[in-house]
This record gives structure tokens, C-alpha cells and sequence, in this order.
């Protein structure tokens, strides 16, 4: 079989790009910081077609992998609009390593999201975590780091694409610690509020952040993560990563991580704060707050930004808007306008508020806390 030129010096370019990165970073003009703000994320559902990845008593990763990515991408493109989502895969077929890999840099993604499920011959062992590109470990965690990479082994001429790249093999492993700082303070950045969310929000146990040779990461030129979602190999997991419930609060988890994130990137990068819908409650704080806020009543109001840092409430803080409502989420102060009880016009109100915010949007109070929209709509509709 003649060898495919285009497939076989690609990992030698992505290595040289990963030097010379790397050589930047060095001299002081380090990729921890990028001049952009987040625009585009691609989502990876790990596995697929042939490969069903881990294995479970009634489900396959590669199914629910495909389940949640799809559902996290859903939720970008609805409340972040402005971010490009692409997919390397959005139903059942097998996708190589190198080509989930090329399909980022060739989009020139800003983020890539890889969603799997993991597996331990432990059955009792569940909870969440998150893999960056790093060093390997010589734990249970090379062991993953295994299992993911062995997908190269059904792709044709895998020595060649991968140049010898062995992935039962912990010699092969020493190569990421040539490559393990690009990227890697945006990519441990990103894994933080990811874990932050599915211990805090989704209630999950929460394993950390760590750092392994993760192939398909490693030929990606952007921050990058290897989410696994939860254990198949535990029981009670399975079973919670096969239902909609289940997948709905993992996908919401890494939605709002790459909210949070995203809002920090674009923060530093002097762009306008994009945020989106939170489902969950906040408590609305601040002595700049109208009395009437603070009723059973639901109101309807405007959104226009978010910090982490608490902002004056002043009119020239707020491009001319007064009466301007902080409410603290967590670690971020958000920042509304307007108090309607009808969503309509809160809906019109929102649409002259996007001339000077393009990424307002309405959410809904009751009780000094933020509640899901839908949820405000089926009640006054009642």
C-alpha cells in the first residue's frame, strides 16, 4: 500500500510547531495569553464506529460520549452564540486520532473540549477528572492515558502517522516532557472550573486536574483537555452516564466551565464579557438593589456583563445605564438592568440593550435569586 505523504510528516509538523511555541515561550512571548478571545471551541466525542472505547455491563463509552459532547455543544451554540462550534464527530463513525487533531488546527480553534468515559478494573473507584498534556505519571492515570491512546492501533500504517509512537509503551511517554508548558497554564486554567463545576454544581466527586501524555492533545496546537465524565466500570455510574438526566447536569457542568473560562480569556484580552444563562440559583447582593427586587414576585431583566471583580454600579461604568443590579454568583458579580414582570417586554427592552451590549440577553428573579427562564415562563403561564 502506497504511504499517505500528507498523513505521515503531519506529527512532525505539529512537533515543530510545539518547539518553536515552546522556544516563545522562553524568550518572554509565551501562548499563557492570547491577543483573542475565545471564538472558536471544538467538542470531541471520544471513540466511535469501531471503537467502542471502555466497555461497560450495558453501555459503551463511545455512545455516551457522543450523547454529552453533543449536548455541550448545544448549550455553546444556544446561550454563546458567538462562539463557532465544530464537532469531530456527530453520530456513530470512527474518527483517527491525527484527523481530531487536524480538524482543530485547521479551524484554528482557541479550545478543544475531548469527552470520554473511564474505566477501572476497581468497580468501586467513581468520580470526575480532567487530563491536560503532561508529563506521565507512573499511576493508575499512565494506565488512562493507555487505554486512550491505544485507539491508533485500529488506524492503518499507525507507525508511520504517529512515527513510531507506541502507546503500550511508557518509553513513548517521555516525549511529552518536551512539550508539556505550551499551553498547559490555559489548558490547567480550563480543567480547574470544568472540575470547580462538577464538584460544586453537578455534585460529582471531583478527582482534580491532572497531567498525562495524552496523544490527541499533544498534536492539537490550542489549550486542550481529556474530560472523563465518570467510571463505566462502576455500577451506579453507568448507570447515571447512561440517563438524559445524568448526561444534561455533566454537559451543563462543562458548559459553564467553558463559560467561566471564556469570560476570563476575553477579560484579558479586552473584548466585551459574553455570558450566558445560568440554571442555577444566585443570590443577589449589593445595597445598590431596589427594594422591589427583594419579593416573590418574578421579574424580568436584562443582563450586560460579568466580573470577578466588583464593579461600581455608576452610570459611567455601564456606558450611560442607571440603576444597574449587581447579583453575586459564586465568584462572579453579574450585572443587570430593568425590572419587568412581562417577559415580552424585557424581550424589547433587551433588543435596544443589544446596541451598546450585543450579548445581553433576559433572565428571570424571584425571591433575590436568578431562576431558570423556562421555569419562570411555565409559572406566570400557569
Amino acid at each position: 500500500m502506497p504511504i499517505n505523504i500528507k498523513r505521515s510528516i503531519r506529527p512532525f509538523l505539529v512537533l515543530t510547531i510545539f518547539a518553536f511555541l515552546l522556544a516563545q515561550q522562553a524568550i518572554g512571548k509565551g501562548v499563557d495569553d492570547p491577543p483573542k478571545g475565545i471564538r472558536t471551541v471544538v467538542i470531541d466525542a471520544g471513540h466511535g464506529g469501531k471503537d467502542p472505547g471502555a466497555v461497560g455491563k450495558r453501555a459503551k463509552e463511545k455512545d455516551i460520549a457522543l450523547d454529552i459532547a453533543l449536548k455541550v455543544g448545544g448549550y455553546i451554540e444556544e446561550n454563546i452564540p458567538s462562539v463557532n462550534v465544530i464537532y469531530t464527530r456527530k453520530k456513530d463513525v470512527y474518527v483517527e486520532l491525527w484527523k481530531r487533531a487536524e480538524i482543530a488546527n485547521e479551524a484554528e480553534a482557541d479550545l478543544f473540549i475531548s469527552i470520554h468515559v473511564n474505566a477501572l478494573h476497581k468497580p468501586n473507584v467513581h468520580g470526575t477528572l480532567t487530563l491536560v498534556l503532561g508529563q506521565h505519571r507512573a499511576d493508575e492515570n499512565l494506565d488512562v492515558a493507555m487505554r486512550e491512546n491505544s485507539v491508533i492501533l485500529l488506524e492503518e500504517d499507525y507507525e508511520i502517522t504517529y512515527e513510531g509512537f507506541d502507546p503500550t509503551s511508557t518509553e513513548s511517554y517521555i516525549m511529552f516532557t518536551l512539550m508539556q508548558k505550551t499551553y498547559f497554564k490555559q489548558s490547567i486554567e480550563f480543567g480547574d472550573h470544568v472540575q470547580d463545576q462538577f464538584r460544586e454544581r453537578a455534585q460529582r466527586k471531583d478527582l482534580g486536574v491532572r497531567e498525562q501524555g495524552i496523544l490527541v492533545l499533544a498534536q492539537t496546537a490550542m489549550p486542550g483537555v481529556l474530560v472523563e465524565t465518570g467510571f463505566i466500570t462502576n455500577a451506579e455510574e453507568e448507570k447515571y452516564l447512561m440517563t438524559n438526566d445524568g448526561q444534561e447536569i455533566i454537559a451543563s457542568a462543562i458548559y459553564r466551565g467553558f463559560r467561566e473560562y471564556k469570560e476570563e480569556i476575553d477579560r484579558r484580552s479586552n473584548l466585551s464579557v459574553v455570558v450566558s444563562e445560568d440554571p442555577s440559583p444566585a443570590v443577589i447582593t449589593g445595597t445598590d438593589i431596589a427594594t422591589e427586587q427583594l419579593t416573590d414576585q418574578i421579574l424580568f431583566s436584562v443582563q450586560i456583563a460579568s466580573s470577578k471583580n466588583k464593579i461600581a454600579t455608576e452610570p459611567s461604568s455601564f456606558k450611560g445605564y442607571s440603576q444597574v443590579v449587581v447579583i453575586q454568583d459564586g465568584r462572579w458579580y453579574k450585572y443587570l438592568v430593568g425590572k419587568e414582570n412581562s417577559y415580552h417586554m424585557a424581550l424589547e427592552m433587551c433588543k435596544n440593550v443589544k446596541a451598546d451590549y450585543p450579548d445581553a440577553f433576559v433572565v428571570a428573579s424571584k425571591d433575590s435569586r436568578i431562576i431558570p427562564l423556562k421555569d419562570a415562563l411555565e409559572e406566570i403561564n400557569r
